[in-house]
């Protein structure tokens, strides 16, 4: 009698156990992975009338692919937009910043932190406006490496993604014409 209890006692212990153990991966939490979207694009076309001029605003073309982007930005769930502090960026940013109803943040390219920027905007979906050299710098540091050159003065329609999923980024750039 004392051995059938002793079995029936080990019986319920592995049991129990068997069904504790299968309950636990049933219990198993999966986390959702943290997404974050950087939309980085230069400036668009700039006013070349004044060479003297440091920060001339857009001229007709440069107006025309700014409400593009806007356009190319529409269905992209932005939280987000940056731009440098200059005429033709501010201009570049504004028909995808009222769009979206997104106030306009400005950043100076030379004093980035770049590990603040990713943390602040972690799971985020970010634009970015810059200018010929300062994006792809930008996009270099978001990398760590020095991949992408600065962009042709005539080109102003390369857009540059970078997607960082639990802090691993890739990228992509695409030329919009």
């Amino acid at each position: 009698m004392r051995a059938i209890k002793q079995l029936f006692v080990i019986t319920i212990f592995v049991i129990t156990a068997i069904s504790c153990n299968s309950s636990n991966k049933d219990m198993e939490i999966t986390e959702e992975p943290v997404i974050s979207t950087f939309y980085f694009i230069r400036h668009a076309e700039k006013d070349r009338t004044d060479p003297e001029n440091k920060d001339p605003e857009l001229n007709q073309d440069g107006l025309g692919r700014a409400i593009r982007w806007a356009e190319v930005f529409d269905p992209i769930a932005l939280d987000a937009i940056y731009s440098t502090n200059y005429e033709r960026t501010s201009m570049t940013a504004a028909p995808t910043a009222v769009k979206k109803d997104i106030t306009v943040e400005y950043y100076d390219p030379n004093s980035v932190d770049i590990e603040a920027f990713k943390t602040n905007n972690e799971g985020l979906n970010v634009l970015v406006v810059g200018h010929s050299n300062s994006t792809p710098n930008f996009v270099n540091n978001m990398l760590g490496i020095e991949k992408y050159d600065h962009i042709d003065d005539n080109n102003n329609s390369s857009l540059f993604i970078i997607r960082i999923i639990d802090g691993v980024a890739t990228d992509i750039r695409l030329q919009m014409d």
